[in-house]
């Protein structure tokens, strides 16, 4: 006797209409966030020139959008969750293109730094929230390809940056870097407005402002203690005091991270092996390429003598090499594993950063920070592979979350150790700091390979189905 079930399948919501269209404006928005580091590295000789600001001052310049970017990204998702992806998005728009503007309009260090902080506030709200914007638009096999799209655009964002930081710092100055930003994004918030559909879900739990504020305290006294040190000795009773302050601070994120009732992050998840291996990956890598960005922008300009677009153009192949990098990594990753992938692309970093150690010229900056680029792009796609390809399917959002925060922290420290260490070469004519520099790039790189053998764990399954991509 034949049965016919009463139930029926859930329907699925119909496609938002339009939502390719609203891919291409997302995207939009994610690349004027990810350009905004290398779009200004380019700028800094002349920035700093302008304004007269001290190394400290400058170094800052970068640190200051990253370090807002990083410390609230979590509170930025966890607001997305609870008024909505649509909302979020446009509020983070709002106040990335309005600090932009302010900016450029900075007259003095204090009104930029503030404008940069500003610029990470804003990018902070609109990333997670376009991310979870592009979850809600896509389905099935469209949420694939979506995705991937996505992904792109790390490798894409920084060839693009370099190219255009060139340029405008060349044409019409360095203020239009941030300048740029305005007239797309009001041309993006109209559009979004109209095209992005209104969401009637929201979240339930409450907001760890507090957590918030502390994790990114702690690594603002981290990073002050690390730009001080390039001044006053790395052994100088109140470099060692900022150090110990931020442990302290950190400890006491981990306390209310257990304490709150919505925390910001989920201690026990980046307590796990692979999420741990993989938050070290991304920090060590991020920062290792910022610390090659930053030194290279200060060589090719102050100590060479390029202009700022025949730099931005010299910067052309860091960017291919990094995407290249990635694309090869997504690939090999599937017979080495995480932890080959990882070990591989340190060892070719730390190849690439000791040939400007080794040797003087602009050929050599080149194309060692070039190599360093190629085995960094590697490593990237390990780190996702690592963190995220063993976590529950409901625990994704979180560790995505824990990933990109640690990416932002490790461009931060980077540039930050970097300045320190090259302080001798940046804020005078000697060479004698770059070599320092890079000496130290690649000692991190070799650490880090082989640091990677212990930690990060051996071959998982299903490694062969991730694919790499900047994040």
């Amino acid at each position: 006797m034949q049965t016919t079930s009463t139930a029926e399948p859930v329907p699925r919501p119909a496609p938002a209409p339009h939502r390719w269209k609203a891919l291409a404006l997302l995207g939009t928005a994610q690349l004027m966030l990810i350009v905004d580091v290398t779009v200004v590295a380019i700028a800094l000789p002349h920035l700093g020139a302008d304004l007269d600001l001290t190394r400290e001052a400058t170094t800052w310049v970068v640190t200051a959008y990253t370090l807002a970017f990083g410390g609230l990204m979590l509170l930025g998702g966890r607001l997305a969750d609870l008024f909505g992806a649509r909302r979020m998005v446009l509020v983070g728009l709002t106040v990335f293109t309005a600090a932009s503007l302010a900016s450029g309009l900075a007259g003095s260090s204090e009104v930029l730094l503030g404008g940069r902080v500003a610029q990470g506030v804003g990018a902070a709200l609109l990333s997670p929230a376009a991310l979870s914007a592009v979850l809600q638009l896509f389905d099935g096999d469209e949420r694939t390809k979506a995705l991937g799209i996505w992904s792109a655009l790390g490798g894409g964002g920084a060839a693009l940056g370099v190219l255009l930081g060139g340029a405008l710092t060349a044409g019409p100055g360095w203020p239009w870097v941030f300048y740029v930003n305005v007239p797309i994004g009001i041309l993006v918030a109209v559009a979004l407005l109209r095209l992005l559909p209104r969401s009637t879900e929201r979240g339930a739990g409450a907001l760890d402002v507090p957590g918030a504020l502390l994790v990114t305290a702690a690594t603002g006294t981290a990073i002050y203690a690390l730009i001080e040190a390039g001044d006053r000795g790395w052994t100088d009773g109140t470099t060692l005091l900022l150090l110990l302050g931020a442990l302290a601070l950190y400890g006491l994120f981990a306390l209310r991270q257990r304490a709150a009732r919505s925390p910001l992050m989920d201690l026990r998840l980046l307590a796990r092996r692979p999420v741990a291996a993989g938050t070290f990956l991304i920090v060590t890598a991020t920062a290792l390429m910022v610390a090659g960005f930053f030194l290279g922008t200060f060589y090719l300009q102050h100590h060479a003598g390029h202009g700022a677009f025949a730099a931005g153009l010299m910067f052309l192949p860091v960017a291919v090499a990094t995407t290249i990098g990635a694309t090869g990594g997504g690939h090999l990753i599937a017979r080495l594993g995480g932890r080959g992938l990882a070990a591989a692309g340190f060892v070719v970093a730390a190849a690439g950063f000791a040939v400007p150690a080794l040797l003087d010229g602009t050929t050599a900056v080149v194309a060692g920070i070039s190599s360093g680029a190629l085995g960094l792009g590697a490593i990237f796609v390990a780190a996702s592979a690592t963190a995220l390809g063993q976590v529950a399917a409901h625990e994704s959002g979180i560790a995505s979350g824990i990933v990109s925060t640690f990416h932002e922290f490790g461009a931060s420290l980077g540039a930050a150790a970097i300045s320190s260490v090259a302080a001798a070469s940046i804020g005078g004519a000697t060479t004698a700091g770059f070599v320092d520099g890079f000496t130290l790039a690649t000692v991190v790189a070799v650490v880090a390979g082989l640091a990677s053998l212990v930690l990060v764990p051996g071959r998982a399954p299903g490694a062969g189905h991730v694919h790499g991509g900047v994040h």
